[in-house]
């Protein structure tokens, strides 16, 4: 995906935006509640016979709605015919998924207009979710999904019965890795012994355990597994805050705002010794393929969003745990 050129200059686009909505195959369950259809709000931008588009999913955890996504983009469109870079459309809108919608859009814009053929590595590794569910339940499905050729499960969790749905899922899948993600559901009352008995189950990874906030006391036990800021951590600006609390840092471009800034806070959360995951929304192939030149910077990439759709918009292939490009 091209960062240079085209991309570089001032252009008028003619630009557009809409809603869409993806029913999934099952229920997402996760500790803030149940979700049965992805709502994705779509950016077209067009110029010299050329079209580019990008997308994103309002978040209601960071206040976004689909119609406050809409209207934020549609502030922007005179900006774009009057002629924008992306440079310019980092300060023009705030982090966020309107700007991650419209960034994507004129990056891919960009891309088709200076003909770059495609470079990025063919395909990528990817977890798989396992929602909340009964022990037995998440068991069966890290079964199917190990059947599946997968290697990495991620749990969501909430703070019942931790400790029994991660053991069933490790009796399940020996030989998978396992992920955690709590978002944001757990206290800090127990937390480092609790550390401890996941590590001894051969977690690899635990994301977000508390509330935003709420976690200083991170900064006050030794980790026996890294710990990862996905809610925590947006842009670059949220780092030094993180330093001595996480060990990682996962970026989302709808939390980004973008491929631009996604790109920096990868460079620069590395040079600041935080290891790097790659997440997403629940959403379509589109925004597994903005995210794309993410991945090789990576320890843990997580882009299984598309899996939980009933139907996908020219969908990427998910093979034995892996995303092929297509």
């Amino acid at each position: 995906m091209a960062m240079q050129g085209a991309a570089d200059r001032p252009r008028r686009f003619e630009g557009q935006c809409y809603a869409e909505s993806w029913p999934l195959k099952t229920a997402f369950v996760i500790s803030r509640g149940a979700r049965t259809e992805a709502r994705v709000v779509v950016v077209e931008v067009h110029s010299g016979g050329v079209t580019g588009v990008g997308e994103c999913t309002p978040y209601p955890r960071y206040g976004e709605s689909l119609e406050s996504v809409l209207a934020e983009i549609h502030s922007i469109l005179p900006a774009l015919q009057r002629g924008i870079t992306r440079d310019q459309l980092q300060d023009l809108m705030p982090a966020g998924a309107a700007r991650n919608a419209v960034d994507c859009a004129l990056a891919d814009w960009a891309a088709k207009a200076s003909g770059d053929a495609f470079a990025g590595p063919e395909s990528l590794p990817t977890v798989q979710t396992l929602v909340i569910a009964e022990p037995e339940a998440m068991a069966e499905a890290a079964l199917a999904a190990g059947r599946a050729g997968i290697s990495v499960l991620k749990l969501k969790l909430d703070r019942q019965q931790i400790l029994e749905r991660v053991m069933a899922v490790r009796r399940a899948a020996p030989g998978c890795e396992l992920v955690i993600d709590a978002n944001e559901a757990w206290s800090p009352e127990g937390l480092p012994a609790l550390c401890e008995k996941l590590a001894e189950q051969g977690v690899s990874m635990l994301e977000q355990p508390l509330p935003v906030g709420e976690d200083r006391i991170l900064g006050t036990f030794r980790h026996p597994l890294p710990i990862c800021a996905d809610e925590s951590c947006h842009t670059r600006a949220d780092l030094p805050k993180l330093r001595g609390r996480y060990d990682m840092v996962n970026i989302k471009l709808d939390k980004t705002g973008g491929l631009q800034e996604a790109l920096l806070l990868a460079e620069t959360a590395s040079a600041q010794g935080f290891e790097l995951m790659l997440g997403c929304m629940l959403c379509t192939s589109r925004a597994i393929r903005a995210a794309w030149p993410l991945g090789e910077r990576a320890r843990f990439i997580d882009l299984d969003g598309p899996t939980w759709l009933a139907k996908d918009v020219n969908p990427l292939q998910f093979i034995d745990g892996r995303v092929f490009w297509t």
